[in-house]
């Protein structure tokens, strides 16, 4: 029996995991190896449980690849909080024979793969192939993440359908997208649907008033007004939450932390409190508008991949084993320009907080300035001459006092 090669995967589903695990035990097969599946990421190898595997061959990845999920499950199990912990993991691997571990998620996976590394002392090589259909992973500018477009494709198509109701039965809707940290989906789906507005965290700061957001929101619904229109549909990121002021967001201290800390984001009614925040608003400006939030995320995790993230995990997959089978260790796999590219762990980690980078949206980038063009909003110009009386007109306010209300906006 050959030398052994172990596949774990962490974090959320993306499109495109059965991909690289078929990838992955294809290559390894053919270089003699045995591949071994772990079940639900480091959840049983954090416990120095070794029961939870699954022999990968070619019987069991066949035609995997046209298939949303993951044949060996996931979790969000943290090894790195706990040195018993990480020491159960490397003992596990050890004991299972692993020469090689190809881990498969997002940037909390990332940061597990480079402690898993150290704690080996190179005993086992590692490399990581980075999944996340919130595409923040520290790839170079148009280079995605596996996943990503495909939840993007699923995601606009939902969006289309969804203003197509907004337009039928004149309504407005706040779609909340995935995004922790970073609105590349949000801004995916709103640009590629054409959607009134949309709104990512990286546009608004940290700690950024309630009131503002608001504002923005209702002063989209009454633009669109003075125009004769009685529906849209916005689109926002849901790390929109988790920037907004905490002193008026008191809940937000309570709010259920998953293991690597973060705040569940689907814990925090984000859609329906702006929704209730909006609609109170406009009716103080004498506006009554239905508003209805509808989050999409879940939706867009498990379906099958695209033929862009077939192909593209294919060559990450081949792309892992052949790097580790050459002497490689302690890299994310990228692809650039047709070729292999590893990322060395200690470039993917922030000084400041030890864990793996985040790429975020660049908003003083021409493409999302362009991307603002298409958006209505309430922008400078709304707030003089006779654009602001039009806007004024369709509220109880006088012009002036419409200004002082809404250059929030602007700010």
């Amino acid at each position: 029996m050959g030398e052994k090669l172990a596949v774990v995967v962490g974090g959320g589903p993306a499109p495109g995991i059965n991909g690289v695990i078929s990838a992955v035990t294809f290559e390894a097969v053919k270089q003699g190896m045995e591949v071994v599946g772990i079940h639900d990421g480091f959840k049983w190898l954090s416990k120095g449980d070794t029961t939870h595997t699954l022999k990968l061959d070619n019987g069991e990845i066949s035609r995997i690849h046209l298939r949303g999920g993951s044949i060996i499950g996931t979790s969000r199990d943290n090894p790195t909080k706990s040195p018993e912990k990480m020491a159960n993991v490397v003992k596990a691997l050890t004991s299972l024979g692993i020469k090689y571990l190809v881990t498969i998620g997002g940037d909390d996976t990332a940061y597990t793969s480079t402690r898993v590394e150290q704690e080996a002392g190179g005993k086992i090589a590692v490399c990581h192939v980075p999944k996340t259909i919130d595409n923040d992973l520290p790839l170079p500018h148009g280079v995605p993440t596996f996943g990503f477009e495909t939840a993007r494709m699923l995601g606009t198509q939902l969006v289309e359908n969804i203003m197509e109701d907004a337009r039928t039965a004149g309504r407005w809707y706040f779609v909340i997208a995935m995004g922790r940290s970073a609105g590349h989906l949000a801004l995916g789906m709103g640009m590629g649907a054409g959607a009134t507005l949309t709104l990512i965290p990286e546009e608004l700061g940290n700690k950024i008033s309630l009131n503002k957001v608001v504002s923005m929101l209702s002063g989209a619904i009454i633009k669109r007004l003075a125009f004769g229109r009685n529906h849209g549909v916005v689109v926002i990121a849901e790390g929109v939450a988790t920037r907004l002021d905490p002193e008026e967001l008191t809940f937000l201290k309570d709010v259920p932390r998953d293991d690597h800390g973060n705040i569940r984001l689907a814990e925090i009614p984000i859609g329906d409190m702006l929704k209730q925040k909006v609609i109170a608003d406009l009716e103080s400006l004498g506006v009554k508008m239905t508003i209805i939030a509808k989050d999409i995320g879940y939706e867009l995790r498990c379906q099958p991949p695209i033929s862009y993230d077939r192909e593209y995990t294919r060559y990450l997959g081949y792309s892992a084993v052949t790097f580790l089978a050459k002497g490689g260790t302690g890299a994310m796999i990228m692809l650039k320009d047709g070729h292999c590219q590893p990322i060395k762990f200690t470039n993917l980690l922030d000084p400041k907080t030890g864990k793996t980078r985040i790429r975020t949206v660049d908003i003083k980038a021409d493409e999302y300035l362009m991307a603002r063009r298409y958006m209505i909003r309430i922008e400078k110009e709304d707030l003089e001459g006779e654009s602001l009386k039009k806007l004024a007109a369709t509220t109880n306010l006088s012009p002036e006092d419409f200004r002082k209300r809404f250059c929030v906006c602007v700010e």
